[in-house]
């Protein structure tokens, strides 16, 4: 499939039709990884996330060629509630900063040779307060999927979904927390760095979200919608465009994992294509990572954004496909012991 899917119904359909790893290479990727020179096991969580890949991209012993940072903007309604320490015009200043290659992201996409593609999404049209009324309505919402899935470039071979939207720490917490329950409190932090006040008044916030859209939060692709944001929505459709290709992600902090977490939550599984890249300094981070059952690879007291922890972490991953499929085998190498 090339096209983003036409429909909310479609993107429906390919949720209950997920395609599953290579299980032939990730057994040959197996073989090569108990001959390789080494003592069994001794490379750790570097084997482990070789025979992912591996078995992803259906190769036993494979590189990466070709990474790709797809890095969406929005502008949030709710960020009129001042639930920022940042004013919404800054989502724009900070576009024009990427596409002229001065943002954190662009130095780490650049060190790791990934290529990254920068998408505003309607900046000047914020998406409602979800507050009052749903955050997206169905063609929006449809829109922004379509956005992120065409993003993607069907030649990559590891994608990584950044973000750029004031408010949106506000929005993330708020589809945390219809996603996986608990109260308000538990999933804001202080994001662009609000105070105690700020941080209280983001609770507030959610918590009237979530009240406001009661009856959406047992459908996951309506949490999105109602509380969720263009970018939120455009991550949602790269990852699973990603998920029909068999392009490993390595997922970035608390707003990309929130947004990724829809999808797991609307097909359990659907996030199996994806790694985490780092453990966040917004501190429910950690809390939906447990929940997912994924252990990040990297914890550096992150809290930009941009997709920068897992960009960071492509260097992780890199290395260890270098091992594997570099190193030589036993009987390559003469050494006794394989």
């Amino acid at each position: 499939m090339t096209a983003s899917p036409a429909s909310l119904a479609a993107f429906r359909h390919l949720l209950a039709e997920l395609p599953g790893p290579d299980q032939q290479a990730r057994a040959d990727a197996e073989a090569r990884n108990a001959v390789l020179t080494k003592p069994p096991a001794a490379l750790g969580r570097l084997e482990d996330l070789a025979l992912w890949y591996a078995g992803w991209r259906g190769e036993a012993a494979p590189e990466i060629s070709y990474p790709q940072v797809a890095i969406f903007a929005g502008n949030h309604g709710v960020a009129a509630r001042g639930v920022s320490a940042f004013p919404a015009e800054v989502t724009a200043q900070m576009v024009l900063n990427f596409q002229a290659g001065g943002a954190a992201i662009n130095q780490l996409a650049a060190c790791f040779g990934a290529t990254m593609v920068v998408k505003a999404l309607e900046l000047e049209r914020p998406t409602a307060d979800f507050t009052i009324e749903p955050a997206m309505d169905e063609a929006d919402f449809l829109a922004a999927l379509q956005a992120g899935w065409d993003a993607v470039d069907p030649a990559a071979d590891l994608l990584v979904t950044g973000e750029m939207g004031i408010g949106n720490t506000t929005s993330a917490a708020a589809v945390a927390a219809a996603l996986f329950g608990g109260a308000a409190e538990d999933w804001v932090g202080r994001g662009t760095g609000v105070d105690d006040a700020g941080l209280a008044l983001k609770a507030e916030v959610v918590a009237a979200g979530l009240a406001r859209h009661a009856s959406a939060l047992g459908d996951p692709l309506e949490v999105l919608r109602c509380l969720g944001g263009r970018e939120l929505a455009a991550m949602a459709g790269a990852i699973l465009h990603a998920r029909m290709r068999r392009i490993p992600v390595i997922l970035d902090g608390f707003i990309c994992t929130a947004a990724a977490s829809v999808l797991e939550r609307a097909s359990p599984g659907a996030l199996d294509h994806c790694v985490a890249g780092h453990v966040s300094a917004e501190a429910a981070h950690g809390r939906m990572l447990d929940l997912l059952g994924k252990e990040p690879l990297l914890s550096l007291g992150l809290r930009l954004g941009e997709g920068s922890g897992a960009a960071l972490a492509i260097g992780v991953l890199k290395g260890a496909l270098a091992c594997h499929s570099g190193m030589a085998t036993f009987a390559e190498a003469g050494v006794s012991g394989g």
